[in-house]
């Protein structure tokens, strides 16, 4: 008598080259997997239609949508994952302010009572002339005077950093500079980076130790400039319009000038190598740039900007 045997059928590898797993197990790994890749300390950079993760094991957030049971990119950024949530942060977006931030603006135009500012975002922001500091006291009424000198404080193409107060029925920001340390920049110049790199720290105005501070706006407007003591800036009440509202830069010496253009060119390298600004890599790039003995220029060669970089990932992993 003759019998037949069925033999098992062969094994055939999944869609995509991925690996099938025992029903039981394949889950979990698959999510494993996913940590490893989400959890990392640098970010990973992501493009259009790239995979993700997993839609079982991760929920999808903005920038991202979900086919055939995979988190898909949707847009050019880096992967964020809060817990189970993942998204991802556009690299090339324009700055979405929020009540308290820091920002630094440019006035484009005056107007009856108010001063428009160009500060990164959608629509112009709104400096309203009830909510800036005018001589005599920051507590005193406006007066029908103070308007019609309104470009004696601020005029078109002046920078100043400013405070997000609130915000209008357009969504446009309404800022306000009723503290000293907010107002009128001078002595230096202006950066302009993704705001997605701009972290939010505990405070937003760093001094480093070559005599250099800097102002990180939210909005990704950076201004660099010469130090200024604290002593000078104390004294709200009675303090002195002509300085604080002055179209006049300081007399610079050529070490600081030197200092100032290095920051900048420091700031520019880490921003086109999407490095995110905080004090503490700022400072640490300042330090390496002192050690390595670099000129101004030589900072921004391709061949040192990639050594800088690597250095100063390499230091933080």
């Amino acid at each position: 008598m003759v019998t037949f045997t069925s033999f098992p059928p062969p094994q055939t590898s999944a869609s995509h080259g991925r690996v099938k797993h025992h029903p039981d197990v394949e889950d979990d790994v698959a999510m494993d997997l996913d940590y490893e890749e989400l959890s990392g300390s640098g970010s990973r950079l992501t493009c259009p239609g790239d995979y993700i993760t997993s839609s079982q094991a991760f929920m999808r957030g903005h920038g991202t949508y979900v086919e055939n049971e995979e988190v898909i990119a949707s847009v050019a950024g880096t992967v964020e994952r809060v817990n189970k949530l993942v998204t991802v942060r556009a690299i090339r977006t324009r700055y979405n302010p929020e009540v308290g931030d820091l920002v630094v603006g440019r006035i484009t135009e005056v107007q009856p009572k108010r001063w428009k500012v160009d500060a990164n975002s959608r629509q112009d922001a709104v400096l309203m002339l009830s909510s800036v500091n005018l001589p005599g006291g920051i507590q005193r009424r406006k007066l029908e005077s103070d308007e019609l000198q309104m470009r004696t404080f601020f005029e078109e193409g002046d920078l100043l950093v400013a405070e997000v107060q609130a915000f209008f029925s357009d969504g446009a920001m309404s800022l306000h500079t009723r503290s000293l340390k907010y107002g009128k920049l001078r002595n230096g110049q202006i950066v302009t980076v993704p705001p997605i790199l701009v972290r939010r720290l505990k405070s937003h105005f760093i001094s480093l130790p070559c005599g250099v501070d800097l102002i990180l706006g939210l909005n990704g407007y950076i201004w660099v400039s010469k130090h200024v003591k604290e002593n000078d800036q104390e004294g709200e009440e009675g303090f002195d319009a002509e300085a604080v509202y002055s179209n006049q830069n300081d007399d610079i010496d050529y070490a600081t000038r030197v200092a100032i253009s290095r920051v900048t060119n420091i700031i520019r390298v880490l921003a086109a190598h999407f490095v995110p600004l905080t004090d503490t890599i700022l400072l640490e790039a300042y330090e390496w740039v002192v050690d390595q003995e670099l000129g101004t220029k030589e900072i921004l060669l391709d061949e040192t900007g990639e050594l800088f970089v690597a250095a100063l990932t390499g230091g933080r992993e």
